[in-house]
């Protein structure tokens, strides 16, 4: 019978924050060694691998994490890598039906990754004996025989002395309950469970026969290799754990007792009892039965103070008395309530690469940012939402024509990527939509219109024209009724010389009339268009655009680029004409790249290499972050930092870190990264996002804009196609572009 001890890698430890975070959970921190939770459990089990081999279940985000501490540790297992958390028991499931296909007289040995138990010799012992009173066809878990009465831990009530059948599990109890199931001679709940691998399944597919399907169908064909990605459909099973799945229900369940030291080290008193908690620089005068974690580069220093802890981390710090330990959660939750962004991932803990960063966005991207708005953000009759707030729920009662565009242009890259087979339906059917509501007799595009279509806003605007001229773009190169879309371009070609100026460039409409801002999204269209209509009319109004940039929305001696100008073309007069938004710097610097590379134009190279000079001004160094706005001495005029500029940062250092050489390929690269981490500060792991940061580093409590996914999506095409172009060590590969 050959022994496959299984860690189970799931959850967060909140309560242990700001240290602990859901980036980087508990069990991979050193809380009372040298090692983490985490090897230390692999320590601990790896000598009960007798004939089988270690299994490490855990959610992809963490796979370096496994992967780096494995290898200090010189051990190797098996990884599943769940695509998203579901809590025990799928994720048992797994693991049990991994050992099945390789060996369906295994049994199964399951450990939390971030348990204490500083005896190990002690653990193995009873094991052992759980092993062996397992072989016959049980469950057997390990009841723990309190140190006293506690709330910190679920009970079970055991049916007689010793090895015996399970009477009940108990949840949490209040202190009165606590004491009471201390006297009647309960268990702590220890959540190790061993069973031979067959009994395991079979009681599953009893209680549980969904999960156990869901399970099987996203658990991938046998290979080579170590690691083992389990696939989509593992989303599908319910989330539930063991105990609420199987051993509440299941007569086949024992406990035995177990007398060692344990510990779930479930908040920050739990780490303060082991007496090795403490970490860092710490000064203290009449401080008693303190726990002090300063992070690297910190200093604490305490006074006249006792049975506290302080965790001290680069953007956050906790203080609480050790007896309110398990008040921490709810502190967390409301920091998040509060706009706090720092819930994702400890400074420490960021990939210090851009290569690292790059898979995490993409996978964000693909498995939780599209899906969700092709769901919730997509109307019953194909038109896109305004926005989401985080509940999931419809915000906005009206349509704008640049949202329903802009969606159109996310869902067709994602079908051009093979990222989901309906996707260009949802892009067809969102333009079909929107050519019934928007269309004007003039063969342009009105602003905005109500959910059912009616005309709000009758005005068409440059702006507006130009994303649907990209969407139609996007829509062909995708292959989407390629020519409808060309129908579409050509007839607002020809339309828009009715917002044409007898100066040079077009009006804008809808807000300030002259303006860079519309003329730089129309470049962006016109050189999609071009790319796929050699012979059309875009390139001479991509010409158009890039003469104006060159004499009139640049400044010559600052290489900024200004937003608003008068009737002729020279700068509005007061703030209007001073405004410089640094994001706007970096779009154009992305644009006037694509353009110099195109037509071999060293002044449309330089002067991206100055915009982008200008545009890092804009960056905020105690944030991480672009502001929003400057002015014509590129001194800051506003703390805000919005998410689209933290796009367009990264899509420039890209694109020109492509040609760049030496130390310059180098620095644009870290910029490259640096703007992913800033754009990450905004990102839900759910699919949604925040918008406007505020100089007190809190994000504005709003919905999710739809609006902001082109940004974001833009963002990751330029990131696949830089990429490729770089072809770092270590990097990522994505299929060529069709």
């Amino acid at each position: 019978m050959a022994i496959y001890p299984v860690i189970l890698c799931g959850g967060a430890g909140t309560r242990l924050w700001p240290e602990s975070r859901p980036a980087r959970p508990k069990q991979f921190i050193d809380l009372v060694s040298d090692l983490s939770l985490f090897q230390e459990t692999v320590r601990r089990v790896a000598p009960l691998a007798r004939g089988g081999r270690i299994l490490v279940v855990a959610g992809r985000d963490h796979r370096r994490y496994i992967e780096a501490q494995l290898a200090d540790l010189k051990v190797d297992a098996e990884l599943i890598l769940e695509p998203t958390g579901r809590d025990s028991a799928p994720a048992m499931a797994a693991a049990a039906l991994w050992i099945e296909r390789a060996d369906p007289e295994g049994t199964a040995v399951f450990v939390a990754s971030d348990h204490y138990v500083p005896d190990a010799d002690a653990f193995r012992r009873v094991m052992d004996e759980a092993v062996a009173a397992a072989a016959p066809g049980r469950i057997v878990t390990l009841g723990i025989t309190p140190s006293g009465p506690s709330s910190a831990y679920g009970y079970i009530q055991p049916a007689g002395p010793g090895l015996s059948p399970v009477t009940r599990f108990v949840e949490k109890p209040g202190p009165a309950d606590a004491e009471r199931y201390l006297a009647a001679g309960y268990y702590w709940n220890s959540g190790n469970f061993v069973a031979p691998v067959r009994t395991l399944l079979a009681e599953l597919r009893r209680f549980a026969p969904e999960v156990v399907a869901a399970v099987a169908a996203a658990l991938p064909d046998a290979g080579a290799g170590r690691v083992h990605p389990l696939g989509e459909r593992f989303g599908a099973a319910t989330r539930i754990s063991i105990d609420y799945a199987v051993m509440e229900k299941s007569d086949q369940v024992s406990v035995l007792p177990a007398a060692f030291e344990w510990s779930d080290l479930g908040a920050w008193d739990a780490v303060a009892a082991t007496g090795q908690g403490g970490r860092g620089l710490w000064a203290a005068e009449a401080s008693d039965g303190c726990l002090v974690r300063a992070a690297p580069g910190m200093a604490v220093a305490t006074a006249g103070v006792s049975n506290l802890a302080i965790i001290a981390e680069p953007d956050a710090v906790l203080v609480c008395d050790l007896n309110s330990a398990q008040a921490v959660k709810g502190l967390v939750e409301e920091l998040g309530r509060r706009g706090w962004t720092g819930q994702g991932r400890p400074a420490e803990a960021a990939p210090s690469s851009l290569y690292d960063l790059s898979r995490d966005f993409i996978r964000w991207l693909k498995m939780s940012a599209l899906p969700l708005w092709a769901t919730l953000g997509v109307g019953a009759d194909g038109g896109f939402v305004e926005a989401l707030d985080e509940d999931g729920e419809t915000v906005g009662d009206f349509r704008r024509a640049r949202v329903q565009a802009r969606q159109a242009y996310v869902f067709s890259l994602g079908a051009e990527w093979g990222w989901g087979e309906g996707y260009a339906a949802i892009a067809q059917r969102g333009l079909a939509r929107f050519e019934a509501t928007n269309l004007r007799p003039d063969g342009l595009y009105r602003t905005r219109v109500t959910a059912g279509g009616e005309a709000l806003d009758d005005t068409a605007s440059l702006y507006d024209q130009a994303f649907l001229l990209l969407a139609t773009a996007t829509a062909a190169g995708a292959g989407i009724y390629t020519d409808r879309q060309h129908r579409t371009a050509a007839r607002i070609a020809v339309s828009l010389d009715a917002l044409r100026l007898p100066q040079g460039g077009w009006r804008e409409p809808v807000g300030h009339p002259f303006q860079a801002n519309a003329h730089m999204h129309l470049l962006e269209a016109v050189l999609a268009w071009a790319a796929l209509e050699p012979g059309g009319p875009w390139t001479a109004i991509a010409e158009e655009v890039v003469a104006l940039a060159r004499t009139r929305f640049i400044d010559d001696r600052g290489g900024f680029l200004r937003e608003f100008f008068d009737e002729h073309w020279r700068p509005a007069e007061g703030e209007a004409g001073r405004l410089v938004e640094p994001g706007h710097q970096f779009e154009w610097a992305w644009l006037l790249t694509r353009w110099s590379r195109l037509h071999n134009d060293p002044w449309a190279e330089r002067a991206a290499r100055r915009l982008f000079t200008c545009g890092e001004a804009g960056v905020d160094a105690a944030r991480g972050v672009a502001v929003d706005e400057l002015d014509d001495t590129l001194t800051r005029r506003s703390a805000r930092a919005r998410l689209w500029p933290q796009t367009e940062w990264m899509k420039a250092a890209l694109i020109l870190a492509e040609t760049a050489e030496g130390d310059e390929r180098g620095r644009l690269i870290d910029s490259a990264g640096q703007a992913l981490r800033a754009l990450n500060l905004y990102l839900g792991s759910n699919g949604l996002w925040r918008d406007k940061l505020g100089g007190d580093g809190l994000f504005e409590a709003e919905p999710a804009p739809a609006s902001s996914l082109y940004h974001i999506m833009a963002a990751g095409r330029q990131l696949r196609e830089s990429l490729a172009v770089l072809k770092p060590s270590g990097a990522p590969t994505y299929p060529a572009r069709r």
